[in-house]
């Protein structure tokens, strides 16, 4: 599904730019028996539902003459949220020094299977959160901001 998601990134990225917005993100996933196409997009000032509709009219052609996908999948297009996925090494240097969570696919061996702290690096193989806390990428399922709602 990579794959799938690499190609519609890069079909999309300029198309999308030049309509004013930022391609944040491209997943493809099956949910029970539905497929779904999702198009995360943003800009400085935040999406609204008229922007969502823009880019849904600019890009469904694209997607239909490039023909990448051949089950039938439902198209969304969204703002990654206030509380952001980090999918993407280019997501995690945004967000270097901010608070994030991670959770992990089972529990570590010191029995945690949630962090929380402050984003201090990260190479291919682990993400360092403050107090040098090291986590291993690939047992890692999920890392998101976190907003601070006070």
């Amino acid at each position: 599904m990579a794959n799938i998601e690499e190609k519609v990134e890069n079909l999309l990225k300029e198309k999308i730019e030049n309509i004013g917005y930022d391609l944040y993100d491209v997943e493809y996933a099956k949910e029970g028996k539905n497929y779904f196409l999702r198009i995360y997009i943003d800009k400085p000032e935040g999406i609204d539902l008229n922007d969502c509709e823009k880019v849904n009219d600019a890009i469904s052609d694209l997607l239909d003459e490039a023909n990448y996908i051949k089950d039938q999948y439902f198209l969304e297009v969204s703002s990654p949220g206030i509380e952001r996925i980090l999918r993407k090494d280019k997501h995690l240097e945004q967000n270097k020094g901010k608070e994030i969570a991670i959770k992990l696919f089972k529990k570590d061996e010191t029995g945690n299977k949630e962090y929380q702290g402050i984003l201090k690096d990260f190479d291919d193989e682990t993400i360092t959160l403050e107090d040098n806390i090291k986590i291993e990428r690939k047992s890692i399922a999920q890392i998101k901001t976190i907003y601070n709602w006070d």
